[in-house]
């Protein structure tokens, strides 16, 4: 079911424009993560403008859609329950950020790739409408959104980018904003302003040296998970082979370990397990054993010590 079309976008609202291409590109294959772009869309627009009689009409038509899309997709749990919500988006924008980051490490540079680090930012984004994010995702925002920048620039200037996190001064996002635009398509009824489109400010771009960021080992999705993005890019890359994934051992403890009569549960600790399951369920939509593995392990410790 088609979401219904949107007004024009008002000026305003101009900085929502991105997460709402994104939601259009991800209708079909990922209507979820689409879902919580909406959402994110919607929320910022309010807090920018809603008000002025256009931007009043605009975010209206944008709730319609996600009424919409709520009733479409009611019994998805993604959709009804925050916290798997909030899981399925973090693990879809860090199989994105994991994918653009191996094929940078290995200096694989193009369009695709370029447009995964840029997208992931996006979907960090999406996060905040679940709560603040976490200092980890924080990081990767800042270090993708430098980096689909720093790999454009470079390349729009015929130079060879240096793979992996090197120290470089902050990047302007607007030329790869308006790269990234000009391949996409735009939501039905959303107009494009000729001048820069940029979502982030140069000011927001980071520039410190990241040599030493931390990229967690397996994340949330399989570090070689090819990112779903449009291909009319003209960019061809080999097919990337799956690759054998490093399950962790599960703790001896636990097969003995039985909860002391005294250990009580508080409702915040039943609160954890949950996310630690949900977490897992969501790891394996993405064949992620391994995470799948550590989360389940975190509620199984959790439930029987009472401790993490």
């Amino acid at each position: 079911m088609a979401a219904p079309a949107l007004p024009p976008l008002p000026p305003q609202l101009k900085s929502i424009q991105h997460h709402l291409r994104t939601a259009q590109e991800l209708d079909k294959r990922e209507p979820v993560v689409a879902y919580y772009c909406r959402l994110y869309a919607m929320q910022t627009g309010m807090k920018i403008d809603s008000k002025t009689p256009e931007c009043r009409k605009f975010l209206s038509k944008l709730m319609d859609q996600l009424e919409a899309m709520k009733k479409q997709f009611g019994d998805n749990e993604a959709i009804t329950q925050e916290i798997v919500g909030s899981a399925h988006v973090e693990n879809y924008a860090l199989k994105m950020f994991l994918y653009a980051d191996n094929e940078d490490r290995a200096g694989q540079f193009h369009k695709n790739m370029i447009k995964s680090f840029y997208t992931a930012s996006l979907l960090i984004d999406v996060l905040t409408v679940f709560g603040e994010l976490s200092e980890e995702n924080a990081q990767h925002r800042k270090y993708a959104r430098w980096k689909a920048a720093y790999i454009h620039n470079c390349l729009k200037n015929g130079e060879t980018p240096q793979p992996g996190p090197i120290g470089m001064e902050g990047e302007s996002l607007a030329d790869a904003e308006r790269e990234e635009a000009g391949s996409s398509s735009v939501p039905s009824g959303t107009t494009q302003s000729s001048s820069s489109s940029s979502t982030y400010e140069a000011n927001n771009i980071p520039t410190s040296n990241y040599t030493g960021i931390h990229i967690p080992p397996g994340a949330h999705a399989p570090a070689n998970t090819p990112a779903e993005v449009p291909h009319n890019t003209g960019v061809t890359s080999n097919t990337i082979q799956p690759a054998p994934q490093n399950i962790p051992l599960v703790d001896p403890s636990l097969y003995s370990a039985q909860s002391a009569g005294e250990v009580r549960l508080t409702p915040e600790d039943f609160a954890r397990a949950q996310k630690y399951c949900k977490y897992a369920g969501s790891a394996l939509q993405y064949e992620d054993v391994s995470t799948a593995v550590q989360n389940l392990q975190k509620a199984l410790k959790l439930l029987i010590t009472g401790r993490e």
